[in-house]
């Protein structure tokens, strides 16, 4: 395509408001490709197989497409045998489109928690009418519409913000290490853990950058270095396991990592490996921050070991990215995506609200007064 990957947002609406468009991550940094998604199937897959990918931008997927699904549903009750559009028709079959969108992916709470935030919408526009007819159906539909247009702009001030708060924790000419891909490929623009650098670039900060590869799916290497290094950072990458080994070299400042959830007491999940790297940088006295909208934390989880985690196949490890298997024929394989950091392993949970230190349950629960 030529395409530049600083102009285009990673998940958008089209302009005929009918699709949504994601940037295919699982084609990066090869080829840019932009997608075109009206089927629930097809948007199902995207956020399974990664080609949409990171919490807030399944966040915002989710919410354009139970938007999507509501103008299906309708469409389809209209051309029924009878012609009959209820509320509790409509509702029956939109949260089962709400399940069914839920299950791509256990892990992130922005999927569910844009979902749950666009089915409130739309039933809080339906309790408030008297009746609900063919044409307060189609209000509610535009109602939903511009609740997920607002997750999605919201997305773009929440990740400033943080960017904004994490500036206050560093210096010109710092070191600063991250892990996966907690960019503007897992948001609309800025990213979480890499809205610190985005606006520090801005503002001529010029931090030295050290990206994790990030195995099995290698998102640090794919995504990551590749979009900083295209917006004309200083970016090196390196393999997940030799974060210890650089941050005993005492190049490394502050380590930002984003998340897919938050516990109420202050655990994590977040790519896996990502434990690995607070561990070397308690070892090292790095400071360890997680970048977190509050949109990810999920004060009904009480500790990191009720988080679910989700468990990948074995071809990931043994297969995908070798042109012959690298392992055994048969050989079984452990492959979590995700993996739990300690709350007592993080600095800093840096959130659009401010920084939270510890102790975490207590910083959590007054965010949330």
């Amino acid at each position: 395509m030529g395409a530049d990957i600083r102009d285009i947002d990673t998940v958008r609406l089209n302009e005929t408001e009918d699709a949504i468009e994601i940037i295919d991550q699982t084609l990066l940094p090869e080829k840019i490709e932009v997608l075109s998604l009206a089927d629930q199937h097809d948007i199902w897959h995207a956020i399974h197989l990664l080609q949409v990918r990171g919490a807030p931008a399944i966040g915002i997927t989710a919410g354009f497409a139970l938007y999507l699904a509501a103008r299906e549903i309708a469409g389809e009750m209209l051309c029924d045998s009878s012609g009959h559009v209820t509320k509790s028709r409509f509702f029956k079959k939109l949260t089962e489109a709400k399940e069914y969108l839920n299950s791509s992916r256990p892990t992130a709470v922005n999927l569910s928690w844009a979902l749950n935030r666009v089915e409130a919408a739309a039933k809080d526009y339906c309790d408030s009418l008297k009746s609900c007819d063919i044409d307060s159906i189609k209000e509610m539909i535009d109602v939903m519409k511009n609740e997920a247009v607002e997750i999605y702009e919201e997305d773009i001030r929440v990740c400033k913000k943080i960017g904004e708060h994490a500036l206050t924790l560093v210096n010109k000419g710092d070191g600063l290490i991250t892990h996966c891909n907690a960019g503007k490929l897992a948001t609309v623009r800025y990213g979480t853990a890499t809205s610190v650098m985005y606006l520090g670039q801005e503002k001529g900060y010029d931090f030295k950058i050290y990206c994790d590869e990030t195995r099995p799916l290698l998102q640090g290497a794919r995504l990551t270095a590749f979009e900083l290094a295209a917006s004309g950072m200083d970016v090196t990458l390196l393999c997940d396991n030799m974060s210890a080994s650089l941050m005993s070299t005492g190049k490394i400042n502050a380590a930002f990592v984003g998340c897919d959830r938050v516990a109420a007491n202050g655990d994590t999940a977040n790519k896996i490996g990502t434990s690995m790297l607070a561990l070397a940088a308690k070892r090292n006295n790095v400071p360890f921050y997680v970048c977190a909208p509050t949109s990810t934390i999920d004060m009904n989880t009480k500790s990191g070991k009720d988080i679910v985690i989700e468990q990948r196949g074995a071809d990931e490890v043994t297969h995908m990215w070798y042109k012959h298997p690298v392992a055994p024929d048969g050989i079984k394989v452990y492959n979590p995506s995700f993996d739990v950091t300690d709350a007592d392993l993080i600095t800093g949970i840096i959130t659009e609200k401010g920084i939270i230190k510890a102790p975490f349950e207590k910083g959590l629960k007054e965010l949330f007064k």
